[in-house]
C-alpha cells in the first residue's frame, strides 16, 4: 500500500486490522496511564529501599509529570516534523527504554533522573494514541473510537493500585517498571506494522527553542523548589530562595516572548477567552486537588494504618468502577444537555467524598476508608469530558489542537504541583498536631498515668511504654493531618463550582467538535 498524498487521508480500516490496531493503541494508553497510578502505592517500599523519606519518594511521581507536562505542547511541532506514527512508535520504544533504566536505579537521584526521560518520551503518546485511533475509524463512527480511547484510561486507574501494590509486596518495586517492557514492545511492532504505510506528511516548522527554555527552566525550578522546599526549611534555605527568584524571573520572561513570538511554544492569546481561561483553571486546579489526595493516601495507609501495599491499593481500586459504568451514559447524554451541569455534578460529588474523608480517624476500617473511593468514580465519569467539552467550545477549528496542548500541560503540571504541595503540607501539619497533643500528654495527667500503669501491667519496659504512646500520637497527629488536607479539598471543590457557571453556554452543534478535541 502507497502512502497517501498530503492532501488525502488514509481510507478508515476495517475488520481483524481495526481490531488489532485499536488493541494496540490502547495497550500504549493503557501502559502511559498505568504508570502514573502503579506508583502511587509504592512509594513506601520504594523509599525504604533507597533510604529516602516518604516526601523525597514523591518526587519519582512528580518528576515525571512535570517532565509529561512540559512534552505535551511540543506534540504538535514533533508530529508536523517526523510523522505521527514515528513519533507515536519511538515514544513507546522510548518509553520503554526509560522504564528498564528506573527498574536499574540504585539511588533516587538515578531514578528521579529516568522518570524526567520517561515523562518527557512520553508526552505525544497519549495525544498519537488519540488521533490514529480516530483516523483509523470512518468519520460516523468517532464516537466509537473515543469510547474505546476513554474506557482504556480510566480501566488503568483501577488496574494501577492493585497490580502496583501486589507487585511491591510480592515481587519489588522495580518490576513496576519492568512490566512495561513486553507491552511496550508489543505495541510499538504492531502499530508499526499497521501503521508505517499510514504516515502522516511532514515538513519542516519553527520551534521556539527561547520559549521552550524558559518554560523548561520556570517549571523546573518551581518544582524542584516544591519538592524540596519542606526538607531545606523553606525560605530559610538560600537555595529555596534562589530557586524561587529563577522560577519568577524565567516565568516572567517566558509571557513576554510567548506573548510576542510569531510561532510560540504555547499559545498564550487562548487565554483571552472566558471559557478557555475559566475551564482550565476549574479542570487544573480540580485535579491537582484530586492527584493530591491520590498521591496522599496510600502514604497514610501504609505509613500509619499499617496497610500493605496490596491493601491500599484494593482501597484506592474501585475508584474507576462506577467511571466504567457511567461513562458511556455521560458521553450519550452530554450532547443533550448542558455540560456545566455534569461538571457542578463532578465538584460537588468530590466535595461529599472528601468531607467523608475528613471524618476519618485511627480507627476506620477498610470499608469506611473504602466507600468515597467508590463513590469517587461518580465524579470521574462527570470531570474530564464535559470540562474539555467547555473548554474548547467557541474555539475555531484550527485552534483545538493548541487548545488541547496547552489545557493538558497546565492540567498535567497541577497534578505534579498538587502532590508536593499536599504531600509537604500533611508533614507540616502532623508536625503541628504532634505538638499539640504531646502537650496534653504528661504525669500529671491522670490519663496518662492511668494508661503507663496499664502499659506497664503488660510487662512493657518504660522505654517501650513511652515508644508505644508517641506511635498513638503519631498515628493520631497524622490522621487529623489527613482529615485537615481532604476538608480543604472539599472547600476548594464547592468554591470552584463558581468558576464552572462563568463559562458561557455553549450551542449544540459545538458540542460534538469541541469534546472530540477534549480527547
Amino acid at each position: 500500500m502507497a502512502n497517501p498524498s498530503p492532501t488525502t487521508p488514509p481510507p478508515p480500516m476495517s475488520g481483524a486490522t481495526l481490531v488489532i490496531a485499536s488493541m494496540a493503541l490502547a495497550l500504549a494508553t493503557f501502559m502511559n496511564v498505568l504508570d502514573i497510578s502503579i506508583a502511587n502505592v509504592s512509594i513506601p517500599a520504594l523509599s525504604g529501599d533507597l533510604g529516602v523519606s516518604f516526601s523525597q519518594g514523591t518526587w519519582v511521581i512528580t518528576s515525571f509529570a512535570v517532565a509529561n507536562a512540559i512534552a505535551v505542547p511540543l506534540t504538535g511541532f514533533l508530529t508536523q516534523r517526523f510523522g505521527a506514527v514515528r513519533l507515536f512508535v519511538t515514544s513507546v520504544v522510548l518509553f520503554v527504554v526509560a522504564s528498564f533504566l528506573c527498574g536499574m536505579s540504585s539511588s533516587l537521584g538515578m531514578l528521579v533522573f529516568f522518570r524526567v526521560m520517561q515523562g518527557a518520551v512520553a508526552g505525544p503518546m497519549i495525544p498519537l494514541s488519540q488521533s490514529l485511533l480516530l483516523s483509523s475509524y470512518p468519520k460516523a463512527k468517532a464516537g466509537v473510537a473515543l469510547t474505546i480511547w476513554a474506557m482504556t484510561t480510566l480501566v488503568a486507574p483501577v488496574m494501577g493500585p492493585i497490580l502496583g501494590g501486589w507487585i511491591t509486596d510480592n515481587i519489588s518495586w522495580p518490576w513496576i517498571f519492568y512490566i512495561n517492557i513486553p507491552f511496550g514492545l508489543l505495541s510499538a511492532a504492531v502499530t508499526w506494522a499497521l501503521y508505517r504505510n499510514r504516515e502522516t506528511p511532514t515538513h519542516k516548522v519553527p520551534i521556539d527553542y527561547v520559549g521552550l527554555g524558559l518554560l523548561i527552566v520556570w517549571v523546573g525550578s518551581l518544582q524542584i523548589l516544591l519538592d524540596k522546599g519542606n526538607e531545606l526549611d523553606w525560605f530559610n534555605s538560600a537555595q529555596i530562595i534562589a530557586l524561587a527568584i529563577t522560577s519568577a524571573v524565567a516565568f516572567c520572561f517566558f509571557l513576554v516572548w510567548e506573548l510576542t513570538d510569531k510561532h510560540p511554544v504555547v499559545d498564550l492569546s487562548l487565554f483571552k477567552g472566558r471559557n478557555f481561561w475559566s475551564g482550565t483553571l476549574a479542570l487544573s486546579v480540580g485535579y491537582g486537588v484530586f492527584f493530591g489526595n491520590v498521591v496522599l493516601l496510600p502514604l497514610w495507609l501504609q505509613h500509619d494504618m499499617g496497610y500493605t501495599a496490596t491493601l491500599a491499593g484494593s482501597v484506592l481500586a474501585p475508584v474507576g468502577l462506577l467511571a466504567l459504568l457511567l461513562s458511556p451514559m455521560v458521553g450519550k447524554y452530554l450532547s443533550r444537555s448542558d455540560p456545566r451541569l455534569f461538571a457542578t455534578v463532578a465538584f460537588m460529588v468530590f466535595g461529599l467524598i472528601f468531607w467523608m474523608r475528613s471524618q476519618f480517624t485511627p480507627q476506620a476500617d477498610f470499608v469506611t476508608i473504602m466507600i468515597p473511593s467508590l463513590i469517587q468514580g461518580i465524579a470521574m465519569a462527570t470531570f474530564f469530558v464535559p470540562l474539555m467539552t467547555l473548554i474548547f467550545s467557541g474555539l475555531a477549528h484550527n485552534r483545538i489542537a493548541a487548545a488541547s496542548g496547552l489545557s493538558n500541560f497546565v492540567r498535567i503540571m497541577a497534578g505534579g504541583f498538587g502532590a508536593s504541595i499536599f504531600t509537604s503540607a500533611w508533614i507540616n501539619r502532623t508536625s503541628t498536631h504532634h505538638a499539640v497533643l504531646a502537650e496534653h500528654i504528661n504525669f500529671a495527667s491522670l490519663a496518662t498515668q492511668s494508661t503507663i500503669s496499664g502499659l506497664d501491667n503488660t510487662g512493657m519496659t518504660s522505654r517501650q511504654t513511652l515508644g508505644f504512646i508517641n506511635n498513638l500520637i503519631n498515628q493520631q497527629a497524622s490522621t487529623m493531618a489527613v482529615d485537615d488536607l481532604a476538608w480543604l479539598s472539599a472547600v476548594l471543590f464547592i468554591v470552584m463550582i463558581g468558576l464552572i457557571w462563568l463559562i458561557h453556554p455553549i450551542k449544540s452543534d459545538e458540542k460534538s467538535e469541541a469534546a472530540a478535541g477534549g480527547h
